[in-house]
């Protein structure tokens, strides 16, 4: 047995979502291939060497982190060889501020996706909050019309949980089904019936109706995720409640919403007029 196979067996048993054991395995395969020889006649001071020639060559932390991610697993649990890597440490990542659209840019960006079934993705990732992945991994039996809610099976880290199913959504759905009556069990299935559709597809579907709609802020999927989140906010939803939803684990990843939320910071009273109040003569 390859130590691919048994990595990818290790993966799966691991419960890592499809995309994770993907880019692990990819990671792995990497930096095996620089030194031309089984990985496990490869020990820390290469693994060191290979990390290093790519901090020169300046890649970014994130794509540091999946390579170190993949490389950490292959040696620490496929191998067996732990002390190989554990001089690793995750590189610091910057927390930019998500770009987040307007409702009117969101009905802009899912006019202008002209395929039914790219459409309907979209407005599942937008109404539901779900990331492309859990969209596109959808089955019919996920959705539940008359409790108003979709059941996603496998979120990120192998986590369940439950999100709403509108009233719009769910009437998109029915229509977009009627249409295209997708054979079971996936909802939005790809060229092979048999498996769903494949996400990079509908990013560049995507790319081609930000394009084309005249969109100028930097869209990709995640933005209608960031869209669900940011637009429930400011319509009073609860923080832990959006946690739920998102599926996130901390809700210190669900508050980065409130510094994007213009509603919501626009609520927030400045210390200085409550010192001052009404009455208060401070300001002459």
């Amino acid at each position: 047995m390859t130590w691919t196979t048994r990595m990818k067996g290790d993966l799966e048993t691991g419960g890592y979502a499809l995309g994770t054991r993907k880019a692990y395995v990819a990671a792995a395969t990497r930096l095996v291939d620089r030194f031309r020889r089984p990985p496990e006649q490869v020990g820390q001071k290469e693994i060191r060497a290979y990390f290093d020639a790519a901090r020169r060559k300046k890649r970014s932390a994130s794509w540091l982190k999946v390579e170190m991610a993949g490389v950490r697993f292959l040696f620490a649990v496929t191998l067996a060889r732990p002390a190989e890597v554990a001089w690793m440490r995750w590189p610091r990542q910057p927390s930019p501020l998500p770009v987040v659209l307007s409702g009117q840019e969101i009905l802009t960006l899912l006019g202008a996706i002209s395929s039914p079934l790219y459409r309907a993705v979209a407005m599942t990732m937008y109404g539901a909050g779900l990331r492309i992945s859990e969209a596109c991994t959808l089955q019919v039996g996920d959705l539940d019309g008359a409790r108003g809610l979709i059941h996603v099976r496998r979120g990120k880290g192998g986590r369940p949980r439950y999100v709403m199913l509108g009233e719009t959504l769910l009437r998109a759905l029915r229509a977009y089904w009627a249409a295209n009556r997708p054979p079971k069990p996936y909802l939005f299935p790809g060229p092979d019936p048999r498996r769903p559709i494949e996400p990079r597809s509908v990013r560049t579907a995507i790319k081609a109706a930000v394009a084309s709609s005249g969109l100028t802020k930097r869209v990709t999927p995640h933005s209608l995720r960031h869209a669900f989140a940011t637009h429930l906010l400011e319509t009073g939803a609860n923080l832990a409640v959006i946690q739920s939803l998102l599926g996130h684990r901390s809700i210190r990843t669900t508050q980065m919403y409130t510094r994007v939320s213009r509603a919501h910071l626009a609520k927030t009273k400045s210390p200085l007029d409550v010192l001052a109040g009404p009455e208060a003569k401070l300001l002459g």
